[in-house]
């Protein structure tokens, strides 16, 4: 097994105000102790199914995240709590919708891969590798035949750069001219496959530059760089309305999912970049230019877990959905042979 370079974790002066930062930090401590709280959960057996956590890879949704706006599309893989947190869904919809009650964003009916919630544009959520890439592309067409002022965020992991659906829609992105702001988060791994190990060409920039569209790769553990990034790439997309690419070089802390065995890396290696924490390096910046101290974080971390508590309650006083709905929205094959029956006779 190759042995990875790790790169020296964030360091330096954090350029924003007291304000700014204690927010961006709050954010990433609220979707850390969402994550934990999700994986004791699912122990329990009280979340079920698929379970894809982002713990480590918070500064990204962090800092993305808050260089966009509310009226702009998100689309999002099945690792996407953190996303749907931090775009306007409460927590209590997500972890409702984690345990299947019908309070959740999805009514239940989507589980941890699928949230949605249209109001809030955020359109999943996506079970299938690399599926939101010609949805995003989709909503950014349909912006922009509409002449709607906004971009659409398309998440995927750089396992997603390999499927016929990444291309595609890069190129129709750029063909078209489409305000998308496609956000790789190359955690290295894909499933549990090196990106050496799977493909030829290990530059992903290179990869979407050859579409001609404009590219930056970013270390993604770093929340001020990932927010300065994401605050000039989004400015880009909106000024020129055409697509950029942006690397996010970040790393999960966790497996792929709760079923990984986890049979392609090391806990040594895993330990390395546990130093490059997003959480814990930009505390410590703080603290080191003296805009925060101790007694702040435990409160800014009080808060998150309180928020998270409050979320689980919430979850398990929420309703299963009556028996009498489960159809709901369910169409079978003989409904639609019938439908169809129907028109052909009428014509």
């Amino acid at each position: 097994m190759k042995k990875l370079k790790i790169p020296a974790p964030p360091s330096g002066p954090v350029p924003w105000d007291k304000a700014f930062a204690m927010s961006m930090l709050a954010d990433m401590l609220r979707i850390r102790r969402m994550e934990e709280r999700a994986a004791e959960l699912y122990g329990q057996q009280k979340i079920r199914g698929f379970l894809h956590l982002y713990i480590g890879e918070e500064a990204v949704a962090t800092g993305v995240l808050r260089a966009l706006g509310p009226n702009d599309n998100i689309v999002a893989t099945y690792r996407e709590h953190a996303h749907a947190l931090l775009h306007g869904i409460t927590m209590n919809a997500i972890m409702a919708e984690m345990f299947g009650k019908q309070d959740g964003c999805s009514r239940g009916r989507g589980g941890s891969m699928h949230l949605f919630d249209r109001a809030n544009r955020f359109f999943g959520g996506q079970a299938i590798v690399g599926a939101g890439l010609p949805l995003a592309t989709g909503l950014a067409l349909a912006d922009k035949l509409s002449k709607r002022q906004a971009l659409t965020a398309c998440f995927f992991g750089e396992g997603a750069m390999a499927e016929g659906a990444f291309h595609e829609s890069m190129n129709l992105a750029m063909l078209w001219q489409l305000p998308v702001l496609f956000c790789c988060e190359n955690n290295l791994y894909a499933m549990g496959t090196a990106l050496a190990r799977s493909e030829s060409q290990i530059s992903l920039c290179t990869k979407a530059a050859s579409y001609g569209m404009a590219t930056v790769s970013v270390d993604g553990m770093n929340v001020v760089a990932v927010y300065d990034t994401a605050l000039n790439a989004a400015r880009q997309v909106r000024e020129l309305g055409r697509p950029v690419f942006v690397e996010f070089r970040t790393y999960r802390f966790r497996a792929h999912s709760m079923f990984d065995p986890e049979l392609y890396r090391t806990r040594q290696e895993i330990d390395a970049w546990k130093t490059r924490g997003p959480i814990h390096t930009f505390t410590a910046r703080l603290k080191a230019q003296n805009s925060l101290n101790e007694d702040e974080f435990l409160a800014l971390d009080a808060a998150a877990q309180a928020e998270v508590e409050a979320a689980v309650a919430f979850a398990q006083n929420s309703n299963w959905e009556p028996v009498a709905d489960l159809m709901r929205d369910v169409h079978t094959l003989s409904e639609q042979q019938s439908s169809a029956t129907s028109v052909l006779g009428a014509a």
